[in-house]
């Protein structure tokens, strides 16, 4: 037996104190009429029967008791109960490529992302989160889980440095998040590709209207402005060196393409998002995911305490509304 409130158990304690307090000032004094004479208490008290009206205080006393009792939530036994944790399977493809570097957003595109990401996964109910690292190669970075705080370690420690192959290659983590299902269920798969736009391979839009027909929704994020920036090399320490420059030396300016990924998120049955320094995103993302049809991820059964409070309820109940109606005076003779 267990109390889902065991603090109010306490007032049964101090009920009990202030019960014992009056029943033992009640016998040493007098309390009812202390200056009135002998005469007028025993014209007072002579159609009063004493032991009905000890046991109709009894009565109330008792079902006050039992009303802390049953106030404070008494759990007898249990019940098993079957849960079902129902979400989507959310595939994250996270573009690492230098060009995430560069700082048209503040602090960065790469920066930027991580954290409107970081907020989205915080946001997640029940859904299966996986995440895809993709440069001029893609990697399966973290596989599908609802653990949102490794999800989130994970996603701390990406950089532009993990895949040394450059480029962007949008088609090849689109592969990659395909295989990353483990089940051919229709619906319930949404990838979301974040990305400064630019595709070196060029190939995505074919690639996302296929995976559509396969029952993929592919959403796409551009990170950038269409202005543009240089993009710098840093040494080991964090600090920029230098900027990145072409065959002929001359400095490259990376730019958002709105429109290459506008044209995937369109071929994928999905929709084009933006992580700028003006909006909170991440809402946008999290409010349509909210909106989509949920499957069943996993059904389990756990067993919890019966509540059991009513019992005591209707028993203090009882007790209460006897000890009112309980007629205190002598019997006529």
């Amino acid at each position: 037996m267990t109390f889902r409130f065991i603090w109010v158990l306490i007032l049964i304690i101090v009920y009990i104190t202030i019960w014992i307090v009056w029943k033992i000032r009640y016998e040493k004094h007098n309390i009812i009429l202390p200056n009135s004479s002998e005469k007028i208490r025993n014209i007072f008290f002579s159609n009063l029967d004493e032991k009905r009206l000890k046991l109709r205080n009894r009565l109330i006393a008792i079902g006050l008791l039992i009303l802390a009792i049953a106030s404070s939530g008494p759990q007898i036994g249990t019940r098993v109960r079957p849960v079902e944790r129902k979400g989507i399977d959310l595939v994250i493809a996270l573009d690492t490529s230098t060009s995430m570097d560069a700082e048209d957003v503040t602090p960065s595109r790469l920066l930027k992302a991580k954290f409107e990401l970081g907020r989205l996964i915080r946001t997640l109910n029940g859904d299966r989160v996986a995440i895809i690292v993709f440069a001029g190669s893609s990697h399966l970075y973290l596989p599908l889980t609802t653990d949102y705080e490794a999800a989130l370690l994970f996603l701390n420690e990406i950089d532009t440095n993990m895949i040394p192959t450059q480029g962007t290659d949008i088609s090849s983590a689109m592969n990659i998040a395909l295989s990353a299902f483990t089940e051919e269920t229709d619906k319930f798969k949404v990838m979301l590709i974040v990305t400064d736009g630019e595709d070196h391979e060029g190939e995505a839009v074919d690639l996302a209207m296929q995976a559509s027909n396969n029952g993929l929704m592919i959403n796409t994020v551009g990170v950038g402005s269409s202005i543009g920036s240089l993009i710098p090399i840093k040494n080991n320490k964090g600090e920029v060196n230098e900027y990145k420059r072409d065959l002929k030396g001359r400095l490259i300016t990376s730019k958002l393409n709105e429109k290459n990924l506008e044209d995937i998120a369109i071929a994928g049955n999905g929709t084009f998002f933006l992580f700028n320094n003006n909006r909170d995103t991440y809402k946008d993302i999290s409010k349509a995911i909210e909106s989509m049809e949920k499957k069943t991820i996993s059904t389990h059964e756990y067993s919890e305490y019966e509540d059991r409070y009513q019992f005591f309820a209707l028993l203090s109940l009882f007790f209460l509304i006897w000890g009112y109606i309980m007629p205190t005076r002598s019997k006529l003779k």
